[in-house]
C-alpha cells in the first residue's frame, strides 16, 4: 500500500524548453518527454515508488503564482537552488526562512521561469 498523501503532480508552463532548462538547473534534475494529444509533458526523473511529477504544456494549463504549491527537495543548503533560480529567470518571492516549529528544517518560495509559485524544502 502507498502511504504517500500526494502521488503526482502536474506544472503548467507555457515555454516547455525554457520551463526544463529552468527545473534541470535548479535541481540538477532530467527529464522524459511525451506528447499526448494537443499536450507536452516532461516527466521529472525519480525513484521507482518516489512522489513525482511532470510540466505540462497546452490547453487548461495556465502557471499561476495563487494556486497551489508543490514543494521541491532543496537539498542540504536552500541558498544553491535560491541562486540557480535566479540566474535561470526565476525570482525569489520568500528567502530560505526556518519552519517555526522546531527543528522542522527551512523553507523558501520562487516563481519559476513560467510564473508558478513553487516551494524549496531543506531539513538544514
Amino acid at each position: 500500500m502507498n502511504t504517500h498523501v500526494a502521488t503526482w503532480f502536474e506544472i503548467p508552463v507555457t515555454d516547455m524548453q525554457r520551463a526544463k532548462n529552468f527545473y534541470q538547473n535548479m535541481l540538477a534534475t532530467t527529464f522524459r518527454d511525451v506528447a499526448f494529444e494537443a499536450y507536452q509533458h516532461a516527466i521529472f526523473a525519480s525513484d521507482e515508488g518516489a512522489v513525482s511529477g511532470m510540466l505540462v504544456q497546452g490547453e487548461y494549463y495556465q502557471p499561476s503564482r495563487t494556486g497551489a504549491v508543490v514543494y521541491f527537495n532543496g537539498g542540504e543548503d536552500l541558498n544553491v537552488p535560491l541562486e540557480k533560480a535566479l540566474q535561470n529567470g526565476g525570482a525569489v518571492i520568500l528567502a530560505k526562512t526556518a519552519i517555526p516549529d522546531g527543528d522542522c528544517g527551512y523553507f523558501a518560495l520562487i516563481l519559476d521561469s513560467e510564473g508558478n509559485r513553487v516551494g524549496l524544502y531543506s531539513p538544514s
